[in-house]
């Protein structure tokens, strides 16, 4: 469950931080990618040299980075993570976060987080019972974080009761829990298509286009997040996946493209055809260089292999897919007739006149269309961003 996970442990000055190394380490194991983020007096109990080479990341401390001036920027950790876990979770560090106080990175990062936010509180047993840790222990749930109940036993002072952080075992369990219930997709195999495809005019040019495959592959990453298991063909792009868990087939031609699609669809629940496919290819393919002999060259084109109304075809009931459409004009009026003419469940229209939209970008601005006629526009939006809205509308239409 938390293979793809991408994960920051935040540490805070306590004796339980020793622990944090231990839930590092099964957070790795478990295929997660983590960041640390600690406070100044948690580096009194561990070494950022520990966590660093555990994690396989640089541990973070400050806004910013030394002597070379570079910033920590706390908003981007923020929005990077789908989860944050305080462990341990200080009382000092639990009253900050309960009450808005910002006065380091780690405060920063949780105030900017969009993601689910996971507290174990390690303190002393009176501590934990104080009425202020109490209330602020309430604050945080009620504001939509996630306790993770501190143990009973042997604390440091000496005495017995509650206020040992949860072992590292128990806290990847419960993230475990958590994500478990998150991945609406769990069960589902989905086929992705990114990029573009190259016909061969002869061994050394091609025709082809400017996709970059971006959205396409940050589809398959949202879809697997989501519990799907994912394979994506892909055309040529030199993109590589965040996640080790999808399966990927690259081919070349529209012809290539067809026939992995063609043998993979069967099998496969969710179908998001995000890939440019040459509609035409060379009629004939030279075998040599072709010379510059004349002022003009004629290419006879031949029409491509329609991947998406093949597909359309024979598609199942139960089965879902969704196109894309990128138009330069009629672009609601065109993307109507695609998805009636390919079978489409849902398309997704963007349009080459909306700024900083289409091949290329990071970014993207898409209308979503239904079958029924129904349609949502969205703002621009980073590409990933982009691929979760997509991907909740695909869940939105399996259970609806």
């Amino acid at each position: 469950m938390l293979a793809g996970k991408k994960i920051i442990v935040g540490v805070s000055g306590s004796i339980a931080a020793y622990k944090s190394a231990v839930l590092v380490r099964l957070l790795v194991k478990s295929g997660a990618e983590v960041k640390v983020v600690m406070t100044a007096s948690a580096k009194d109990f561990i070494t950022p040299l520990t966590l660093s080479t555990l994690s396989k990341n640089p541990v973070l401390s400050e806004f910013t980075n030394g002597d070379q001036g570079l910033w920590n920027n706390h908003v981007d950790l923020g929005l990077w993570a789908d989860a944050i876990v305080v462990a341990p979770a200080s009382a000092n560090t639990l009253a900050k976060m309960a009450n808005g106080i910002c006065d380091n990175l780690l405060l920063a990062v949780y105030l900017s987080a969009r993601c689910p936010v996971f507290f174990a509180p390690a303190m002393d047993l009176d501590m934990l019972q104080h009425p202020s840790t109490v209330n602020n222990i309430q604050k945080l749930i009620s504001f939509g974080n996630l306790l993770i109940d501190p143990d009973f036993g042997e604390l440091a002072s000496g005495l017995v009761g509650n206020g040992r952080m949860a072992e590292p075992e128990a806290i990847i369990l419960y993230l475990e829990k958590h994500f478990s219930k998150s991945q609406k997709l769990a069960g589902k195999k989905a086929l992705v298509t990114a990029g573009p495809t190259h016909e061969a005019l002869d061994p050394v040019r091609f025709i082809g286009n400017n996709s970059s495959g971006k959205m396409g592959f940050a589809i398959a990453e949202e879809l697997a997040l989501q519990g799907a298991e994912v394979e994506l063909v892909v055309g040529p792009t030199h993109l590589s996946l965040e996640s080790s868990h999808i399966k990927t087939t690259s081919v070349t031609s529209a012809e290539e493209m067809y026939k992995a699609c063609a043998s993979i669809f069967p099998s496969a629940d969710i179908i998001v055809l995000s890939a440019a496919v040459a509609d035409y290819r060379p009629a004939h393919q030279a075998d040599q260089k072709i010379k510059k002999t004349s002022d003009t060259l004629s290419i006879e084109l031949t029409k491509t292999h329609d991947i998406a109304a093949a597909l359309g075809k024979i598609k199942k009931a139960e089965q879902l897919i969704v196109g894309f459409a990128l138009e330069t004009e009629n672009e609601q009026a065109n993307a109507q007739k695609k998805i009636l003419s390919k079978n489409f469940d849902l398309i997704v229209l963007n349009s080459l006149n909306d700024k900083g939209a289409g091949f290329g970008h990071d970014t993207n601005k898409i209308s979503i269309i239904h079958k029924n006629g129904s349609s949502k526009d969205f703002e621009l939006k980073a590409k990933k961003e982009v691929a979760r809205d997509i991907v909740d509308s695909i869940v939105n239409e399996i259970f609806k």
